[in-house]
């Protein structure tokens, strides 16, 4: 028993060691990229833009990341979320070393951590889809008479007139506010679209990006096409209320295993803290069935953001 104790006590050492080294080294890391950014200077030999470099090589890659980062408007550099999702990574390799002494483990708990920036990106994207789904139709309805009333002629007039009447909703006006800001700075046209649907993630959003990509490229009357698409919004506002509400209930679904988890670990532990801390932490037995359980709530929490995303 003594043994078992002195082993577990020289494995938190080393694990609270390692927590101070990657908490340090972390906040080293973002306070001088936030010095840096708030000076607007960057240099190139900066970490994050070599490995923002080395990811430009997999354009798949940094194109769905850099899009992702832009679609929520994080300030977040693209070689910053790298540089945390492999700490992140090494910090999972070695705690699943530590604690569970097996390859399983070490894969798992790296995988995990690892996945943890990009899970939380893309929830916070599905969090601000949800809040601006609703709010689509009388924004879409806003753009329409004020592209009738500019003349029917300049996309990025319309898009000008409508936010400067700010009767649009506050959670759907930043996205037209990049997307008009993307436009009237010159960017690539296919670029800002994409965006613009990434951040709203629904089927309506594809639609009336489709229209204005035909009247970006071709200048031709946009008024019958977004007349249809408004009329068949309208018919489908009902089942998209329904929908939502499904969202909804994937998203409760998705954390009320964890609270289970935690649940059933708070009863045991409470109930018998000597056997619990016996099977729990010094058994192996013990500690890969928690482990299973971690794997299965992540990967609800990966099915419940796939099954969001198919649903949007």
């Amino acid at each position: 028993m003594l043994i078992w104790v002195v082993k577990s006590a020289f494995l938190l050492l080393l694990f609270m060691l390692a927590y101070l080294f990657f908490h340090r080294l972390l906040q080293t890391v973002v306070r001088r990229s936030a010095a840096r950014y708030r000076l607007n200077y960057v240099r190139r030999g900066t970490f994050a833009n070599r490995v923002a470099q080395f990811a430009s090589r997999y354009n798949w890659l940094y194109r769905h990341l850099a899009d992702l980062l832009e679609s929520i408007q994080a300030r977040l550099h693209i070689g910053t979320f790298l540089f945390v999702s492999v700490l992140l990574l090494l910090a999972g390799i070695v705690g699943g070393f530590f604690c569970f002494r097996n390859a399983k483990g070490v894969l798992s708990a790296g995988g995990m951590l690892g996945l943890l920036p990009y899970l939380a990106l893309r929830m916070r994207l599905l969090s601000l889809q949800m809040k601006a789904r609703l709010d689509f139709l009388p924004a879409v309805e806003l753009f329409y008479q004020y592209y009738i009333v500019s003349g029917q002629s300049n996309i990025r007039t319309a898009l000008k007139i409508t936010l400067e009447e700010n009767r649009m909703q506050p959670a759907l006006k930043p996205v037209f506010e990049q997307l008009y800001r993307h436009l009237a700075t010159s960017r690539d046209p296919e670029h800002s679209l994409r965006v613009f649907a990434l951040s709203l993630g629904h089927v309506w959003a594809d639609y009336f990006v489709n229209i204005l990509r035909v009247g970006l490229a071709e200048g031709g009357d946009l008024c019958d096409s977004l007349k249809e698409l408004i009329t068949d919004m309208r018919r489908a506002q009902r089942s998209d209320q329904a929908e939502r509400n499904r969202l909804l209930e994937i998203r409760i679904a998705n954390f009320s295993s964890i609270l289970f988890l935690l649940l059933f670990l708070f009863i045991n532990f409470k109930i018998n803290p000597h056997n619990a801390y016996l099977y729990y932490i010094v058994d192996p037995a013990g500690r890969n069935m928690l482990l299973d359980g971690l794997l299965l709530i992540f990967a609800s929490v990966l099915m419940g953001i796939y099954l969001s995303i198919r649903r949007m």
